[in-house]
């Protein structure tokens, strides 16, 4: 059984968030800039064996998309063509940054420590993996 791999996709920064072998745990694996994004991921499942990709999906509070759903799509086309072994999975990401930040106010994390936005992206992916396990 392959891992399963969760992105919190951003303009800048991308969360990545990963599951055990046997799909119980989800972790927070890293954050990197989402200009590196598909040398991370093809380099990545290199070493580990990856049976799926979960991407968030933003949407508005009205169910809409969001307006960085485009280039979620845009970075989508690009990894199915780099990367067309593994399929992707979309899960509902709202609310999950503001989630992200709850859990770092609830673990003791200080101001400094919270201010960090790459951790918050990381925690969301992490977020994001857990709903996809929790539906499954």
């Amino acid at each position: 059984m392959g891992r399963i791999l969760a992105i919190d996709f951003g303009t800048k920064r991308t969360g990545i968030a990963v599951t055990d072998e046997l799909q119980i745990i989800a972790s927070g694996l890293t954050t990197v800039n989402t200009k590196d994004l598909l040398i991370f991921l093809t380099d990545y499942i290199k070493k580990e064996t990856v049976e799926l990709f979960v991407i968030g999906e933003p949407k508005q509070k009205d169910n809409t998309a969001s307006e960085s759903e485009k280039f979620i799509k845009a970075f989508i086309v690009k990894l199915q063509k780099t990367i067309p072994s593994i399929p992707i999975k979309r899960v509902d990401e709202r609310f999950t940054s503001k989630m992200a930040f709850q859990t770092m106010i609830d673990s003791g994390l200080k101001k400094n420590q919270r201010k960090n936005k790459a951790l918050i992206d990381e925690i969301s992916a992490t977020l994001i993996l857990q709903n996809y396990l929790y539906s499954k």
